[in-house]
């Protein structure tokens, strides 16, 4: 007979019950003397056959006669027996069947012995399920609890006893509030209400748990649980499983942290802001209060110089209480760490501390007392400190503390907060690297561009620059404004292809070009000529095979030229490949100026010409690089006619037009570098300039004295006309001895130095050298190059003027008088080259 039949996933029902087992009774002699009718089932014999008869004869084959006599044996010494016996069916074969044997005891002398026997499968399933069922109780890691319908603790195994410091039996009849402790029991005990109700299982569902035993700690727990029935359907209670998740928890916290932290610091190359974004993330789920401290070196985006000992800039600070931050050292604040705590230690080993009881750690209070007294008094109670550091460079630290989380800081959390520190440390220095090259573009860029242009008396100027590349924030567009001689200005607006360091680079290379040949006096055109051979030079020197056309960042480049001469109110101007610039009137009508197009720089072969305009006193010029009028994806006319507009209209000043220019016509983020210079020109009041015309004679130099003497008194400037007439005088000689006999031309200029301009036909270069003791000339030059401020000389097409300036306020006639004395006898020192 088989076992007895269950659906899936059933229990067996005990083999050994009433109505499940079969029974016999033996005599003393071992003769079947009783037999049911779930015997004659099992085994097929009906009583007639059994009954009188031996049970070893009947029901055993003759080769298991020696296990039965060894049973029979251990049932008389034991008065009882049970175990699997294999017996005969009465079809032949052997059956394993579980037995259970005790004695009978009856009047008198005379024994028997009751059997109850059941297929030896079904038995062995049956075992096995006790065997289950006792080591939940008894040998399961895992907690179990059982209930009654109003949740009171019918029984709890020895895994979930175990945190409650009292016996299995102790704990029966208890509830759960005698164990748990605030929100949690509340939150356990609702969801098994729900499971008693609905009878839906509780499956894994986790929460966190805090015994009465031991309420600083916080478990997390697994539960699952579901709801007892009897075999009418009654309801007998809950059982629930509960498993200490607590570790498997925190470090899936710990990753979620990490991963956290991985998307949400370095979002930026700001340094300021990933310290903030560190700060941030570690709060709360790691600690209650954080501070970013960075050595101050690193602050400033440059390598770690400083000692570890060495001062230190608060950069950030978050905490889940407001009143910590009025404890911490605020942001922006610079201090040193005293040596005797433990983050002057954590900078010094550059190795992590854990400090779980604070008031433990002596060295913490002597940073600043009373900011530790008041840190007790906020409950602050355990504290990490991780150096950050970064490819073998330290960078600073982070210090967490804890006060409202009971628990201190355990190795877990420590690990935790140096892998942590790890990932934001690499983010840190990432963004100092950047502080630092961009702090160098700056420089480099500052260093490339004129950033407070003087005064003139030429123009009054105004500016704009925006690079395209807003992250350096350097570009290959320039502007520059040059004083010349004579009281004139070059204006200057240059454009460079590409963006970037190698533009900015290229671009320096180009003004400094431009400020040599400014230098040299040549005219706008011929200062083109000499720059469009400069950079076929030097594109031919750039090395080839880099990945990088930086060649084409020379060759290409355009540029525009203008001096202004604030006397004659003329100005000059040759572009190569650059826009016109934009002129307004002093009405504030607007035009664009036709000049003759040159080609762009380092293409060679097509000459540079120049245009020659007379403009109103207070005219502005414009000049500006092609990003400004094609800035919002505009073609050219659309922008040249909307940068009319913004320039149009009188009464201005030059802040305001620069700003009108920007709001018409930029973006916020330009998509190409942008250079606007705004120039409104200035006359030189004619009573501050003076002009004569002498003939070519021997007296022309004396006549140049008087003229120059009498002109400086009439200026008020009497104490500089002895060394204005020396030089005068010396000028004069030499355009009268070497100009071919055409007639001197002499000019004073009044402005923020005192101009003298000799003009002669001759193109012969002035040349300075130091004379001889036994030389009877050659110190004219050098006489001139002593007394004043600065000397040169400009060519034309019809011959040179030599020039020279003396500040105002300088050279008395003594000092003059000592000077030229030294110079006749050739004593004067050499001047600087």
């Amino acid at each position: 007979m088989d076992a007895p039949a269950t659906g899936p996933g059933e229990v067996p029902e005990d083999p050994f019950a009433l109505h499940n087992s079969a029974s016999a009774v033996l005599d003393g002699h071992g003769r079947v003397v009783g037999w049911s009718e779930r015997a004659q089932e099992l085994l097929g014999y009906p009583p007639d056959e059994v009954l009188g008869r031996t049970a070893l004869e009947s029901l055993s084959d003759p080769r298991d006669h020696e296990a039965v006599r060894a049973a029979a044996a251990a049932c008389e010494r034991d008065r009882g027996w049970s175990g699997v016996l294999p017996v005969m069916h009465r079809s032949g074969q052997r059956v394993e069947v579980g037995l259970r044997v005790r004695a009978v005891i009856r009047a008198g002398p005379a024994r028997e012995w009751f059997l109850v026997a059941a297929p030896a499968k079904a038995v062995l399933q049956w075992e096995t399920d006790r065997s289950v069922l006792d080591g939940l109780f008894r040998r399961s890691p895992i907690g179990l609890s059982v209930h009654a319908p109003d949740l009171r603790i019918l029984r709890i195994n020895r895994a979930l006893a175990r945190y409650t410091q009292l016996s299995a039996a102790e704990i029966r009849s208890r509830t759960i509030g005698d164990f748990l402790i605030g929100p949690d029991l509340k939150t356990i005990e609702s969801r098994l209400r729900r499971v008693l109700e609905t009878g839906a299982p509780l499956i894994f569902t986790e929460q966190p748990c805090r015994l009465r035993s031991d309420p600083d700690h916080e478990r997390v727990v697994s539960v699952s649980a579901f709801r007892m029935e009897d075999p009418s359907g009654a309801i007998l209670g809950v059982t629930q499983q509960v498993e200490d998740v607590t570790d498997r928890y925190r470090a899936r916290r710990r990753l979620a942290l990490l991963n956290r932290a991985s998307a949400r610091i370095g979002t930026t190359l700001d340094l300021g802001r990933t310290t903030r974004e560190l700060a941030d993330v570690a709060v709360p789920d790691l600690a209650d209060a954080v501070s970013v401290d960075l050595l101050e070196s690193v602050a400033r985006g440059d390598e770690s110089a400083e000692e570890a000992s060495g001062p230190v800039r608060r950069m950030a600070v978050h905490s889940v209480m407001a009143e910590a931050l009025g404890v911490m050292y605020p942001a922006g604040e610079v201090f040193h760490f005293d040596p005797r705590t433990p983050q002057a230690r954590c900078l010094a080993e550059q190795q992590p501390i854990l400090e779980a009881e604070l008031r433990s750690s002596p060295g913490w209070y002597f940073q600043d007392p009373e900011r530790t007294r008041r840190a007790f008094g906020l409950n602050a109670h355990s504290l990490i400190v991780v150096p950050l550091t970064a490819r073998g460079l330290l960078l600073g630290l982070l210090s967490l503390w804890r006060a409202e989380r009971p628990e201190p800081f355990e190795e877990d959390d420590l690990t935790l907060a140096e892998e942590f520190a790890a990932r934001a440390a690499v983010c840190i220095d990432n963004a100092r690297r950047y502080t630092q090259q961009h702090q160098a573009a700056v420089t480099l860029q500052r260093s490339l561009l004129p950033q407070e242009l003087p005064e003139y008396s030429a123009v009054e100027v105004a500016h704009l620059y925006l690079p395209a590349d807003a992250a350096t924030g350097v570009g290959g567009d320039w502007f520059d404004v040059i004083p010349l001689s004579g009281a004139r200005v070059a204006l200057v607006v240059g454009e460079v292809v590409g963006h970037g360091l190698h533009a900015a680079a290229t671009m320096g290379r180009l003004r400094t070009a431009v400020h040599t040949l400014a230098g040299l006096d040549y005219a706008p055109d011929e200062v083109l000529s000499h720059l469009d051979d400069l950079v076929s030079r030097l594109a031919a020197e750039q090395a080839p095979g880099d990945g990088r056309t930086r060649a084409g960042q020379i060759v290409g480049a355009t540029c525009l030229y203008a001096v202004y001469d604030p006397i004659s109110r003329r100005c000059t101007l040759a572009r190569a490949g650059h826009l016109p610039p934009a002129l307004v009137a002093p009405d504030g009508t607007v035009s664009l100026p036709d000049l003759p197009e040159g080609p762009p720089l380092g293409l060679g072969g097509l000459p540079f010409e120049s245009a020659e305009l007379e403009l109103a006193e207070g005219s502005l010029l414009a000049l500006y690089t092609d990003g400004l009028v094609e800035a919002r994806g505009f073609d050219l006319d659309e922008g040249l006619e909307r940068l009319r507009g913004a320039l149009s209209g009188p009464g201005r000043s030059l802040e305001e037009a620069c700003t009108a220019v920007q709001n018409a016509l930029l973006p916020d983020h330009p998509p190409d570098d942008v250079a606007l210079l705004l120039a409104r020109t200035r006359v030189l009041a004619p009573e501050h300039v003076a002009f004569w015309e002498l003939a070519a004679e021997p007296a022309a130099a004396g006549r140049a004295r008087h003229l120059t003497e009498t002109t400086l008194t009439g200026w008020g400037l009497g104490e500089l006309a002895f060394t204005a007439e020396l030089v005068v005088s010396e000028l004069v000689t030499n355009a009268y001895r070497y100009g071919g006999g055409t007639p001197v031309t002499l000019r004073l200029i009044r402005d923020r130095s005192l101009i003298c301009e000799v003009f002669d036909s001759s193109s012969t270069a002035p040349h300075l050298r130091r004379a001889r003791t036994t030389d009877e000339g050659g110190r004219g030059l050098f006489l001139v190059a002593q007394l004043t401020e600065r000397w040169g000389a400009r060519y034309t097409r019809r011959g040179k003027t030599v020039w020279t300036e003396f500040p105002l306020a300088t050279a008395t006639e003594g000092h003059s008088a000592a000077v030229a004395d030294r110079a006749l006898d050739g004593t004067v020192r050499q001047p600087p080259t």
